[in-house]
This record gives structure tokens, C-alpha cells and sequence, in this order.
């Protein structure tokens, strides 16, 4: 039944579609009733707990076939796609590595790409995962990430900034949303980093520098 969702942490557009029977995410985001929410929200894949959209009725589709033969319909669903990019602390990717992804019940082995990305289709309501990565060179050393799929929150966001700061090396502390001295100090460290006035104040300038480093 059509009406307004207050989102939660962890839940994303496809999650939404595919909780309400929706084949696409974009049923949401394109509908009249969001266009303040996508203005809001240029990247769709980021969303704040919170935040209000308005899920529209299933569509009915009417196709004319004849009623004394057998037939298969097909509905064709968005896919979802977890896409991670592993480097270095100086931001130099980790090419042809080795990984292992594991996303609920399913495991998933492979090789980054030549950017340092890895790339799976993943089912819409995933939200938690593991992420094995063996790094070249020898002796072969892995490091071990857990994910929490749809929770990252919008840049201009502490926690936002937090959970960005945090997977590119900078420890900020727990991604709870205050502004202390562990957060400051590391966003200190990234500004000293990238040659930003150095002030602890994750403003304007050091929020899009934030952006454009971590890819979003």
C-alpha cells in the first residue's frame, strides 16, 4: 500500500524496492512525491536514517495473451551490486588481489580488478559481510574487514565523515556521530594530508576533498 517510509539505518533504495515488490529502485527515487528527497540526495545510495520516502502502489500490466495456451512471465528485477575498492594508505590500489567475500550464507573468491576494485552481485536485503584480502608480495600477508552494507550515511553527516575517515586508514573512533577529539585529530590528519587549511572542522572544503578521495 502506497505511503511515506521513515528510513532506518542499514536500509537502502533496492532493499526498499524489493521489501515492497518493486522491480526497480528507481520507481522510488524517480517518483513526483521524492523530487525534494532527490534533490536532497543526488547519490541515491546514500541515505540518512530518518529520512522520509514515499513508496508508490505496484503497478497492474495488462498483456493480452490468449487464454487457451500456457505461459511464462518473467518479471526482471534490478540488480544490486557491492562494489569496494582496496588500497593502501597512501591510496595506491591493491591490483590482482586475492579475496574471499563472504554475504550471509554465501561465499564469493575472486581477484580485484586493475584499479584495486571488487565487484558482486549481492541480494537487495543484504546489510552485513565479510571481506578477506590477501595482499602480494611475501611473506603473503590478509587483512580482514566486516561490513555493514547500506550504513554509510551522507557526507555532510559526522557520522558520514566518521565511517569515510575511518575505512581510508584515518581512525576517527566509533561511527557514533560526536564531534570529540578523536574524530577531530583524525580530521586533522586528513587535512594536513591533503594541504586544507588544518582546523579539526570538517567543513565545506574538507568535506568535498572527503568525497573525492573515497569515491562518494
Amino acid at each position: 500500500m502506497a505511503g511515506w517510509h521513515v528510513v532506518e539505518q542499514g536500509e537502502c533504495l533496492s532493499s526498499l524496492a524489493d521489501q515492497h515488490k518493486l522491480a526497480s529502485w528507481r520507481t522510488i527515487y524517480d517518483h513526483p512525491e521524492n523530487a525534494s528527497f532527490r534533490e536532497e540526495h543526488p547519490n541515491p545510495n546514500v541515505i540518512y536514517p530518518g529520512d522520509q520516502v514515499y513508496i508508490p502502489d505496484l503497478k497492474l500490466a495488462q498483456i493480452d495473451k490468449p487464454t487457451d495456451k500456457q505461459h511464462q512471465f518473467v518479471l526482471k528485477r534490478d540488480k544490486t551490486f557491492l562494489r569496494i575498492v582496496v588500497a593502501d594508505e597512501e591510496g595506491k590500489p591493491y591490483r590482482q588481489s586475492d579475496y574471499l567475500l563472504t554475504i550471509d550464507d554465501d561465499s564469493y573468491q575472486g581477484k580485484t580488478d586493475g584499479q584495486g576494485m571488487l565487484e558482486q552481485e549481492i541480494g537487495p536485503q543484504a546489510d552485513s559481510g565479510v571481506l578477506t584480502v590477501w595482499f602480494p608480495g611475501a611473506p603473503r600477508r590478509h587483512c580482514v574487514w566486516n561490513l555493514s552494507i547500506g550504513h554509510l550515511d551522507p557526507i555532510n553527516r559526522i557520522s558520514g565523515i566518521q565511517a569515510r575517515l575511518n575505512n581510508l586508514g584515518y581512525n576517527s573512533g566509533p561511527v557514533d556521530g560526536i564531534r570529540g577529539p578523536i574524530t577531530t585529530a583524525a580530521v586533522k590528519e586528513f587535512q594536513t594530508k591533503h594541504k586544507l587549511a588544518v582546523d579539526g572542522i570538517p567543513g565545506p572544503k574538507t568535506q568535498g576533498k572527503l568525497k573525492e578521495v573515497y569515491g562518494c
